[in-house]
């Protein structure tokens, strides 16, 4: 199969998140000859709300932040999407983030909708008391735009599972007491204690690597005693090499807003992700010689995941990279130039709207035992995202093959597909 290419990007200069997306919108909509009201419908969010609020410093100054929330869809069900705290938080780059929220709720059969927000801070500069008050005022500020029926935020980059149950708590105390218990499934990606599910954490990891599996039997391609490099060691990134060392391969180079690491024997995934949880950052960690960001992207491997930030590898990167497949950790590493050089030489990409997509998939668990008042062990959690995820897989390749497009539009166009068949069945109101 020749997959198709995309359009070209603008420059890197001009890069604007949410028009690539529409980008891709726009290629798979004509792949499904989707109708033009439910195009137009998609093409936007239906609600983008910016907050105002003030927070008390630990220095007893107050400052003002910005806070958003964009709900692009709930055709499928309640919007969901995550709480990113970083300093690169914009609109334009959270209404693309919803969208793809949509996108992947809709690939994966869940009944939920697409969402993103966000507050633009480093939570790094940050104490611990201050990003209580901060995600507080943010979830108040947010008042009725949120809900456990309606709008269902989740962790993303610069929040966790604390942030969560900060959320979470702030929310139920602005409800009857009566009520209160009732409403944990406001939010997913909870601690488990507050309500969270087993398997949570490294859902995201979990369903790149069940892709990335897939993908190495289908293609013959054994895993164990390969390499990787993971561009981020976050959540994703770290939870992915530990997963990796699992199948025997071998993370050889990460990186992430402190600078990169290289180990040609292979780091050792829990010491690292140690050191980032204690440190905040890989910088320092011993165990690893330090090289340049170029560098990194031209160390020969045989897997690549990025998950870190969007728009990560342009053409340069995609020139640079010596790997045999991409399997997206993140949401939009790669621009559409880059993409298509990497087309061109025939490495193979596992995009993010199938690939990362475990975590919104667990976070429906996760809403369904608070809503059943349940608790599921470990494994039951893991056999249901393993399955959806292969189903998934195996429909967005089938797809791909059939229509002669690449996997991402492929995943794209069974999302427009669920999609459009609601809007037709249901019909526009009024």
């Amino acid at each position: 199969m020749t997959a198709k290419k995309l359009n070209k990007a603008q420059p890197a200069h001009e890069y604007k998140f949410f028009d690539v997306v529409r980008g891709y919108l726009d290629h798979a909509a004509k792949t499904v000859d989707l109708s033009d009201h439910v195009g137009k419908i998609l093409s936007q969010p239906k609600n983008e709300i910016i907050v105002n609020f003030p927070v008390l410093m630990d220095d007893g100054s107050h400052k003002l932040f910005k806070g958003y929330r964009i709900q692009h869809n709930n055709m499928l069900g309640p919007y969901k999407g995550g709480i990113r705290f970083h300093e690169s938080v914009s609109l334009d780059d959270l209404k693309a983030l919803a969208s793809m929220m949509t996108w992947k709720s809709a690939l994966m059969e869940i009944p939920f909708g697409g969402a993103k927000g966000g507050v633009k801070i480093n939570p790094h500069n940050h104490s611990k008391p201050e990003l209580m008050r901060l995600t507080r005022r943010f979830t108040h500020a947010l008042g009725a735009n949120i809900g456990p029926e309606y709008d269902i935020p989740a962790p993303d980059m610069g929040t966790n599972s604390k942030t969560m149950v900060w959320m979470m708590d702030t929310y139920m105390n602005t409800v009857g007491h009566v009520e209160k218990n009732a409403q944990r499934r406001i939010v997913t990606g909870k601690s488990i204690v507050s309500g969270g599910s087993h398997g949570r954490t490294k859902a995201t990891s979990q369903g790149v690597i069940h892709c990335l599996v897939e993908w190495a039997k289908e293609n013959r391609f054994e895993l164990e005693g390969k390499t990787a490099i993971i561009q981020g060691f976050g959540n994703v990134g770290s939870h992915a090499a530990i997963l990796l060392n699992k199948l025997g391969v071998s993370t050889i180079a990460t990186g992430d807003h402190t600078g990169y690491l290289h180990n040609p024997e292979g780091f050792f995934p829990h010491k690292l992700a140690e050191h980032v949880r204690t440190n905040g950052s890989i910088a320092g960690y011993p165990h690893g010689e330090k090289i340049s960001r170029e560098e990194f992207f031209g160390i020969e491997a045989d897997i690549f995941i990025p998950a870190a930030l969007e728009n990560q590898v342009g053409v340069e990167e995609a020139k640079a990279l010596k790997v045999k497949v991409i399997a997206e950790g993140a949401n939009g590493p790669l621009n559409p130039e880059g993409e298509n050089v990497l087309l061109d030489r025939n490495i193979a990409i596992i995009p993010d709207v199938l690939a990362n997509s475990g975590g919104v998939t667990v976070s429906y668990y996760e809403w369904c035992q608070n809503k059943r008042s349940e608790r599921w062990e470990l494994e039951r959690v893991d056999e249901k995202l393993h399955k959806a995820m292969i189903d998934a897989y195996h429909r967005v390749m089938y797809f791909a093959r059939e229509r002669n497009v690449n996997p991402r539009i492929a995943a794209y166009s069974l999302a427009l597909q669920n999609l459009s068949s609601a809007y037709e069945e249901r019909g526009i109101f009024p």
